[in-house]
Order: structure tokens, then C-alpha cells, then sequence
């Protein structure tokens, strides 16, 4: 009989970077730039790398695997000491700021599955109980109200199956693109038995380039304070607003956009448009996350009375006057906001290409002016107006997450595990690299059921639009 325990815990460490170089013993403090600000108090980002080795033993792991990875995750703390670090609210400072001190560290949790079955659940596409992910991500830490931990990790042995390597940041200090950078790091440094990252890999510091001529930051920093006494907090808690729970109907499931799919949509939408409609680029993001956005619509049988405000992050590195490097860490980017009308969206067949004129239009005015209307779009972030349904986008095309390669193989699937109390879809590339997409979400059993169905039938049907 299965344990009511799914995991067993072996031990939690303070790993520091490694003392072998001078580069531990500096202090660094970074203030948080309007980006940063605009995440604090929201949800963390957890992510879980699940790795299959069918002969994996106790011994194996705990002699061969984990110290490799606890080494070479010291070296490469090395390289990003503000992780090691704290988001922490000094007594008379404006606004909080990033802190790293000799002795600062990483908590890692190692833990073995007592539900093995669990990793052959978790690794797989079909529709499973969400909560099962969550004893495999260890939360950030709180060390007092002004002071949290900036990233956390678990690593988790499933004997006989393989093992997983799940993390939790803090929005508030690094972005995806950010995180994404160092779990890379990590993954060649360990693989590849060295101590220097690829140049790729080496993140940049500076801020100095990071520009608020509209002062959106103190605005951003007013709304937050504000938000955290309406729930009966001190206006300066770093500690994130506590999400609702998670209804106990709730189900995980991940669907994918084959790179024919895609094809397929694009000639079905362009098919709607008539001829005096100026062409857009219809991406294969702009695609997936239109007929997404569709069959969720349609699965919660929304009627037109609801709201939808749809988000997605959009990378403003680039786009940025002067622009920043590629390899920036912290955050930089910015939430696209838009809302959609749910008459048109589920009214007839054209609702996909409803959606996708928005979504094309907000990516291509993202690259005319990434921080126009900034401001205004908090308070559209965090409407909470009766029958709105806030729906969320979480990771994105380009990262590779299925490239994170320790040196035993590329990942069996890679879950975005904070999406039952965030709101959110995931996407992401395709674990085979065929140019697709995989998409990742949450919901009740019976909404999930439906928007299966419509997921399915749309993609293979004559017109590409489920009834």
C-alpha cells in the first residue's frame, strides 16, 4: 500500500557559492529598477525538471548524481550571487533591494518519492490531480516580513524511474529569461565538469541602463503597499499575498501544437480574413494562445455577460532605448494586457481569428513602444471586476527548457507547477524540437474534460473551430 506521505525527506541544505574563490566573500546590493516592482507580493514561479533513468538506485544517486549537482551548483553561484542573496526591505530605505552577503545561500531540499508512481504520473501529457505535483517543490522561505529568500530548490529521487529538479523563485528579483539563464549555467557547469559557464550564460548586472523617466516605479511600489494592507498586511511585506486554494476538482493536463497544427491553423485563420483587412503575422505563438483561449472560453461556458483579460509577458530587453543585453538578470519584461469580448469569442466559428487580430496587433505595437501605457496596465493586471476571468500566460517559445541537460539526458517533461493558484497557461517548445508548442493548465475535472475535446476535434476537423 502506497504511503499517505508521497515524499520522505533526506535532508535540507545551505548551499553557499563556492569558497574556493575570493568572488564569495563580496557584498552586493541591487536596488529593484520598475520592472522588479511590478512583481512583488505576486505568486512565485515553480518549475519542476523530471529526468528519466529507469535503472537509478539509492546508491547511484546519493554517491554519483547529488554531489554533482551540489558542486557544481556551488561554482555556479559563483556566477549569480544575487540568487544565493535575499529580497530584503531595509528600515529606512524608499524601496527594497536585492542583497547578497559572505555566507548567503540556496536552500536545497533532497527528498525521495515513497509514490513512485507518481513520476510516471507527472511525466506524462494525460489528465492527473493537480495537487500531486506539490510535495515536489519546496517554497521559498521567509525569513521575516522585509526579508525572503530569493530562490529555493528540491531534488527529488524516484528509485528505479529517475529523479527531478524543481525550483521556486521570487518574481520580484528575476524574470524567466533570467531564471531560465542560470538553471542552463548550472546544467552545462555540471555536465560538462568545469566552472565557467558558456559567455551566453553569464549574466549582467547593470542597471544603470534601466531608465524611469515616467517614475512608474513608485507608482507600482504605492499600489502593492496599498494591496498588502486591504488583506490586513504591513504595507512593506515582502511575503507574497496568499493564493486561494486549490479546489479539490482540479486536474492538470498538457496538450501540444504540432508544427502542422500550427501550419493548419494559420491557413484556417487567414482563410477568415477578407481581403480589404490589413495582413498580420499570425505567429505560432499568436496562434496556440488564441485557440487556447478559445477552447477555455468555451469549456467554462462562459456566456456574454463575462469578461475575459488575457496577459503575456512580453521581453523588452531589445526593446529598450538604449537597449539591454541579452543576458540581463533581473526582470525585464512587460505584461501585455488585453480584454476580450466573450460573445465574440465564442459566438460563431471566427472567434479564433477574433483573438489572434488582438494578440498580433498587442505583439506588434510591444515592438513600437514595450513601456507605453505601463501604468495603466497594473490596474488592468489586477481587475477583479464580478464575471472577469483573468487568464494568465507563464513561460514562453525560446527558452529550451527541454535543453536543461546535467549530463544524464534532456528532460522527460518540464512542469510549470504554480499554475493551479496563478490563473495561468503555460507554453513552452516542444520536448522534440519539431518547431510545436506545449501548452500546460489547470482546471476542474469537468471544464478540463470538455476543453480535451474541443482541443482535439478542433485541431482535426474541416474548419479547425469546435462547436
Amino acid at each position: 500500500m502506497a504511503s499517505t506521505n508521497p515524499i520522505k525527506v533526506v535532508e535540507v541544505c545551505h548551499i553557499t557559492p563556492s569558497t574556493q574563490s575570493p568572488e564569495s566573500a563580496i557584498e552586493i546590493s541591487h536596488p529593484l529598477t520598475f520592472f522588479d516592482m511590478f512583481f512583488l507580493n505576486s505568486h512565485h514561479s515553480e518549475l519542476n525538471f523530471f529526468y528519466m533513468l529507469p535503472e537509478l538506485t539509492r546508491s547511484v544517486f546519493r554517491s554519483v548524481i547529488l554531489p554533482k549537482l551540489k558542486h557544481s551548483l556551488s561554482l555556479t553561484l559563483l556566477h549569480f550571487l544575487p540568487v544565493a542573496g535575499n529580497l530584503t526591505w531595509p528600515p529606512h530605505a524608499a524601496k527594497p533591494i536585492i542583497s547578497y552577503t559572505p555566507n548567503d545561500g540556496v536552500s536545497l531540499t533532497v527528498a525521495e518519492s515513497n509514490n513512485i508512481a507518481d513520476f510516471d504520473c507527472l511525466t506524462s501529457n494525460e489528465m492527473h490531480d493537480a495537487f500531486i505535483s506539490h510535495p515536489y517543490i519546496t517554497r521559498l522561505s521567509a525569513i521575516s516580513d522585509t526579508k525572503v529568500s530569493i530562490l529555493s530548490l528540491q531534488i527529488t529521487l524516484f528509485p528505479n524511474k529517475g529523479f527531478s529538479i524543481g525550483y521556486s523563485t521570487s518574481h520580484a528579483a528575476v524574470d524567466g529569461k533570467s531564471v531560465t539563464m542560470f538553471m542552463k549555467a548550472w546544467a552545462h557547469i555540471c555536465k560538462h565538469d568545469t566552472s565557467l559557464p558558456p559567455a551566453e550564460f553569464r549574466p549582467s548586472y547593470d542597471r544603470t541602463a534601466v531608465h524611469d523617466p515616467e517614475d512608474i516605479g513608485p507608482e507600482y511600489l504605492k499600489r502593492w503597499s496599498g494591496m498588502n494592507q486591504l488583506v490586513g498586511l504591513d504595507a512593506r511585506t515582502l511575503k507574497p499575498i496568499l493564493s486561494p486554494e486549490v479546489p479539490p476538482s482540479s486536474v492538470r493536463a498538457t496538450f501540444e501544437f504540432s508544427h502542422a497544427d500550427i501550419r493548419r491553423l494559420r491557413v484556417r485563420v487567414l482563410s477568415q480574413y477578407g481581403k480589404e483587412r490589413k495582413p498580420i503575422h499570425l505567429s505560432s505563438f499568436v496562434l496556440s494562445y488564441a485557440y487556447t483561449l478559445v477552447c477555455i472560453a468555451k469549456a467554462r461556458g462562459l456566456n456574454k455577460d463575462d469578461k475575459i483579460i488575457f496577459r503575456f509577458p512580453g521581453d523588452c530587453r531589445a526593446r529598450l532605448d538604449p537597449p539591454l543585453p541579452t543576458n540581463y538578470f533581473g526582470n525585464c519584461v512587460m505584461h501585455q494586457v488585453g480584454d476580450l469580448d466573450v460573445e465574440a469569442l465564442v459566438g460563431d466559428d471566427h472567434g479564433i481569428a477574433y483573438v489572434a487580430q488582438k494578440l498580433a496587433q498587442m505583439v506588434k505595437q510591444l515592438g513600437k513602444g514595450a513601456l507605453e501605457g505601463a501604468k495603466e496596465k497594473l490596474a488592468k493586471n489586477t481587475d477583479t471586476s464580478p464575471r472577469t476571468l483573468p487568464i494568465g500566460l507563464t513561460g514562453s517559445p525560446g527558452f529550451d527548457l527541454y535543453g536543461v541537460d546535467f549530463g544524464w539526458g534532456r528532460p522527460e517533461k518540464v512542469e510549470f507547477t504554480m499554475l493551479d493558484r496563478s490563473e495561468s497557461i503555460s507554453m513552452i517548445d516542444s520536448k522534440d524540437g519539431n518547431g510545436g508548442l506545449e501548452i500546460g493548465l489547470v482546471l476542474k475535472k469537468h471544464h478540463m474534460e470538455i476543453f480535451q475535446t474541443l482541443f482535439v476535434e478542433g485541431l482535426c476537423n474541416d474548419s479547425g473551430y469546435s462547436k
